[in-house]
């Protein structure tokens, strides 16, 4: 046999067959197929869980924007008969209990499911003294009291005792007399009380009543506790007021006990300082209305601190004490109702919450909340006047007394009603400030407390922290990636490339640690270095590059190719350190050694140590590592051919960078810079350990500012399911899902115009 024969038959042997090369070529299109498949359903995959959290996040926030519903459960007689009696209806807790109180000085409790009578009392009046008039203290107390023709005053306290017998829960109604049963003088003259206001606390009751023959009478009981036996000994005193001259109509006390507001019949308003009892002082007198109006309706919102006024025209606006230049509260109209057409004949505020039920003559209930400045509900619900309204502690059971004396319970669903759009992303004007504002203060430790819900602090703050976090990482991301991509050696670039990619795996957690335990404190301490190193860092790098092209060309050469960047590591050393040495030195020098001071007392610039400069140094330096990567992998990307190119018509390698690799890299390098906006944006941790979690509006870079995520991260917990709060929560959730979305589809979009404007390069 020939040598190429055996040498053929030797191939033969070594060479895979046809059959094996087919059941390859199968098997790899198998592969394909599978990875083909795998990348499908994995990316089908994300955009359908990302789809099921966009709606899960929408299931949790539409119930906040539900409309309020009304029905009604039962209709009945007054309880007890003579409904032109009734002088005040309330109800407890559960809603199964109410009670009316009636002219003639009885209290008829009853099963509001029915009406049937549970238990009707009689109150102890002194002999020959009849009800001349009647108020009560604010709900939640459950405090009434009843003036007398004999210028004495009965105090009633309507309790529920509630105990778990064999058949169930059992509520047990009952009256107390806080200050015994016997009457309380208010007027010393004897004469008929025709209007009256109450308030009561722990340690004091105020009661203050105007007379038939027009006098202004308070009478203050102190309680005061022995300390060795316990024994409760009270102390009275009277006050007499000045009479206003427009005579009469609505008095109403503040729970506090320090505030008296007295309104005339045409709206004219008197508002009295009686923090000190002895010496009350009148601090303003005004007009509630408009020329032709008249006040038929007159209460307090939950907590005391808002007037709510009713008119003639079916018009009801809030007041409430605002302070002025000067350091003193004055009443200021905050906003006004205008949805009913007829007189308002009954205001009725809920408990805890700043919304309220108001009737008027024409039977129209309307529901309505002072703070998302928003009618709820209007709805027809007699064809008389209303003549009573009561709200329960839990906001869903309402009574309403009409004019034929039927009496009506109203099952209201109204979950959330502080929540509007203007509530929720406009400015409002709270109880206790000067002006409107935008605040988010989700609690307190009041419980009348009224909720600022603004989502528009915490967005400002979330675009704060992006925006200073991008202004420090963006030019040394896109800088270092165009320099790492283009200048620096293969060798150098093995060695930085994966350093700076293992930065991003940094728990974020670790950052916001030392941000908020280091470097906040450091940057206190050394204001002036921190700006000296801003200032002198750039001019430093600039200079050294000038002097190192200025050196001989044989000291030059010394240098590799693309290591040049290696020589600015001691440059950039000696302006730290020089910096913070010399930032002592400076402080003393320009700034009275206290530069924090000089700009809170100089400048009037507010410093606080977790700032914009620590949020943007520690979120930057963890978002250049993304920016850094997806922009070098763009610019180290772009075909060599254009760049050998334009360096062989006589471009220079920056004029080549500048006119050529960063257009062909721009689609990838805004891609990065945009996927960085989007992390800064979704930034937790960091923001939450470094800024100080302040919700304020101020593009102060010494201030520091509170982000939708870490508002989520912090709140969240505390919150309770199903609660406003809870589900407004979720509304920033939401609101943060649509910024990162907006930016990601942005960026696409531009990604794809530039793609196409220079995929012809």
């Amino acid at each position: 046999m020939s040598e190429s024969s055996q040498v053929h038959g030797a191939d033969a042997h070594t060479l895979p067959s046809e059959r094996t090369l087919l059941r390859r070529r199968r098997w790899r299109m198998i592969k394909d197929a599978a990875a083909r498949h795998a990348v499908t359903v994995g990316g089908l995959g994300v955009i359908v869980a990302i789809t099921l959290i966009f709606f899960y996040l929408a299931y949790v926030v539409i119930p906040l924007f539900e409309p309020a519903s009304m029905r009604s459960a039962a209709q009945y007689p007054a309880p007890g008969g003579d409904p032109e009696q009734t002088v005040y209806l309330a109800m407890e807790e559960q809603g199964e209990i109410g009670v009316r109180f009636t002219r003639n000085g009885e209290a008829l409790f009853f099963r509001i499911a029915d009406g049937s009578l549970v238990q009707r009392t009689a109150l102890p009046l002194p002999d020959g003294a009849q009800v001349t008039s009647f108020a009560a203290a604010a709900p939640r107390t459950r405090l009434v009291v009843f003036g007398l023709s004999n210028g004495q005053a009965l105090l009633v306290r309507h309790a529920y005792r509630v105990t778990y017998p064999e058949e169930g829960r059992l509520i047990s109604p009952e009256l107390e007399f806080p200050l015994g049963e016997d009457a309380v003088a208010v007027d010393p003259d004897g004469r008929a009380l025709t209007h009256l206001a109450v308030q009561s606390g722990s340690e004091q009751t105020t009661v203050v009543a105007a007379t038939e023959d027009r006098r202004l009478e308070m009478s203050v009981v102190t309680k005061e506790s022995n300390f060795l036996t316990e024994e409760v000994t009270l102390e009275r005193s009277n006050v007499s007021l000045p009479y206003p001259q427009h005579g009469v109509r609505y008095l109403l006390l503040t729970p506090a006990q320090r505030t008296l507001y007295v309104a005339g019949p045409q709206g004219n308003l008197t508002y009295v300082d009686i923090s000190n009892p002895s010496t009350p002082e009148v601090v303003q007198r005004l007009q509630l209305l408009g020329e032709g109006k008249t006040l038929t309706a007159l209460e307090m919102l939950a907590g005391g601190f808002s007037l709510l006024a009713g008119d003639s025209s079916g018009q009801i606006a809030q007041w409430f004490p605002v302070r002025d230049q000067d350091g003193n509260y004055t009443l200021e109209r905050v906003r006004r109702f205008q949805t009913q057409e007829a007189a308002i004949a009954s205001i009725a505020p809920e408990f805890s919450r700043k919304g309220f039920l108001a009737a008027d003559r024409s039977g129209a209930l309307g529901i309505y909340h002072a703070t998302a400045h928003q009618n709820v509900l209007l709805e027809q619900l007699a064809e008389g006047s209303i003549s009573h309204l009561a709200v329960g502690p839990r906001p869903q059971h309402v009574l309403a007394q009409g004019a034929d004396g039927t009496l009506t319970v109203l099952q209201v669903r109204n979950r959330h009603p502080e929540v509007s759009i203007s509530s929720l992303w406009g400015k409002v004007w709270y109880e206790g400030y000067d002006e409107p504002k935008y605040i988010w203060q989700s609690s307190a430790a009041s419980e009348t407390f009224e909720p600022k819900f603004s989502l528009t602090p915490i967005s400002f703050g979330t675009f704060k922290a992006a925006f200073y976090a991008m202004i420090f990482a963006v030019p040394i991301a896109i800088m270092g990636a165009m320099f790492t991509a283009h200048f620096m050696s293969p060798r150098m670039r093995q060695m930085v490339k994966p350093t700076i990619e293992i930065m991003e795996a940094l728990p974020t957690v670790i950052l916001g640690f030392l941000a908020g335990l280091w470097l906040a404190p450091l940057i206190e301490v050394n204001l002036p270095g921190i700006f000296s190193m801003l200032l002198l860092m750039p001019l430093a790098i600039i200079a050294f590059a000038y002097a190192w092209s200025r050196l001989p060309t044989r000291v030059r050469a010394g240098v590799p190719d693309g290591w040049e960047a290696a020589l600015l590591i001691p440059a950039v050393v000696l302006v730290v350190w020089g910096s913070l040495a010399a930032s002592p030195m400076l402080e003393a020098a320009f700034f009275g050694g206290n530069m924090r001071g000089w700009l809170t007392n100089e400048v009037g610039i507010d410093f606080d140590q977790r700032n914009s400069i620590v949020v943007g140094l520690a979120m930057g330096f963890a978002v250049i590592p993304t920016i850094f990567s997806i922009a070098e992998d763009a610019v180290f990307g772009v075909p060599k051919h254009l760049s050998n190119g334009s360096l062989a018509l006589g471009a220079t390698p920056w004029q080549t960078m500048w006119r050529v690799v960063l257009l062909t890299a721009s689609p990838g390098i805004f891609s990065a810079v945009m996927i960085g906006l989007g992390r800064a944006v979704g930034e937790t941790m960091i923001v939450l350990m470094a800024t100080g979690n302040t919700p304020i509006m101020d593009m102060n870079i010494f201030e520091g500012m509170r982000t939708l995520s870490a508002n989520i991260a912090v709140e969240m917990p505390e919150s309770e399911v199903g609660s406003t709060h809870y589900r407004v929560l979720f509304l920033a959730g939401l609101v943060l899902f649509l910024f990162t979305f907006f930016f990601n589809t942005l960026a696409e979009i531009v990604r794809q115009r530039l793609r196409r404007k220079y995929s012809s390069l």
